[in-house]
């Protein structure tokens, strides 16, 4: 069976997390809908991260088995206009080799969470960032990163029904870029717990507001323990923006 790369986006507000579920909508679930009626058989769409509920992506990248070979720019209009009015797009496809993974296969992840400074009200961005509405000194948190970077024991910011065999991950990067009252933060690394994107965007806003500092966010994943965790950042503004291979 041919099998085919798709590089997704969607809107994760309507939808039950990326993983399917029976009687709930999921974005595997509406793309495993829409290659059913493509092709008139069930097959499994691989993700190469199972976002949230309510999580975004922007770059999320999938593989599935076809019963026959379709060129690749009839495959996604098929799938874009099956999936409609679901706000799923896929942006690419592409055939590649049997030994092609989404998830298995890839080498590095990045994701990006978007939050606000803002006093007033989000009005057409709801869903869409975190509204923190209070000042962040983005200094001492971009400092407090260091403390994040590197092959740790990240069971403070592993959720509990995370399922990965170990809490030691390596995070290769954290970028803080600000625009105004508008910050967004990079992360970087080959693979993630779950909710840990969330867990240390969290902790690392408890330093932006002066509760924390640096040494608090050491001693909270040295405690390798789930209740060090700060507050756990909602998944609004968490968008996964890359997969690489």
């Amino acid at each position: 069976m041919p099998r085919f790369r798709l590089t997704i986006e969607y809107d994760g507000r309507p939808f039950f997390g990326w993983q399917y579920q029976d009687n709930l909508p999921t974005v595997q679930g509406a793309l495993q809908g829409a290659a059913k009626q493509l092709c008139g058989e069930d097959v499994v769409v691989y993700g190469a991260g199972r976002t949230d509920t309510g999580v975004h992506a922007t770059g999320q990248v999938a593989h599935v088995d076809l019963p026959k070979a379709y060129a690749v720019n009839r495959l996604r209009d098929a799938f874009n206009a099956l999936l409609r009015p679901a706000p799923i797009a896929v942006l690419e496809a592409m055939a590649v080799p049997d030994e092609f993974h989404a998830r298995l296969s890839a080498t590095e992840r990045l994701y990006r969470y978007d939050l606000t400074m803002r006093r007033a009200p989000i009005t057409f961005e709801t869903g869409l960032l975190w509204r923190v509405g209070r000042p962040l000194d983005v200094e001492a948190m971009r400092a407090a990163t260091d403390e994040l970077i590197g092959t740790h024991d990240f069971s403070t910011f592993r959720d509990a029904d995370c399922q990965a065999k170990s809490p030691v991950k390596t995070l290769d990067e954290i970028v803080i870029a600000q625009d105004g009252e508008r910050l967004a933060l990079f992360f970087r690394a080959r693979s993630f717990l779950h909710s840990q994107v969330r867990s240390m965007v969290g902790s690392l806003v408890e330093v932006g507001l002066k509760r924390w500092n640096a040494a608090d966010l050491a001693k909270a994943r040295e405690a390798r323990h789930r209740q060090a965790c700060g507050r756990v950042a909602p998944p609004d503004g968490l968008y996964l923006t890359a997969v690489r291979y």
